[in-house]
């Protein structure tokens, strides 16, 4: 699967069977339900889990727990536009 197959993949109820549980986290945020990605990126205790969970916090705009899980991740907190670092984070993932 392409970025592109993956955000057209959005549209449907569920995500595709198979994905990761970062990209699962994405694709649920995508979707507009906060609350099911962080329960995915609550399941994942890895670095690429970390990430999105820092992400996530970064959308809902808790940026010192954001920090906390960039730590976690061993990566600088992002700065730039979130649809740039879920676009980045997608496209790392797939």
């Amino acid at each position: 699967m392409d970025l592109t197959e993956f955000r057209a993949s959005t549209g449907a109820a569920e995500p595709p069977a198979g994905l990761s549980l970062p990209l699962q986290t994405l694709w649920w945020e995508a979707k507009g339900d906060w609350k099911r990605a962080h329960a995915c990126a609550q399941e994942d205790h890895t670095a690429n889990g970390a990430i999105v969970h820092a992400y996530l916090h970064r959308v809902e705009g808790d940026l010192s727990n954001a920090h906390g899980w960039y730590g976690r991740a061993g990566r600088p907190p992002a700065t730039g536009p979130l649809a740039d670092e879920w676009t980045a984070l997608a496209s790392e993932f797939l």
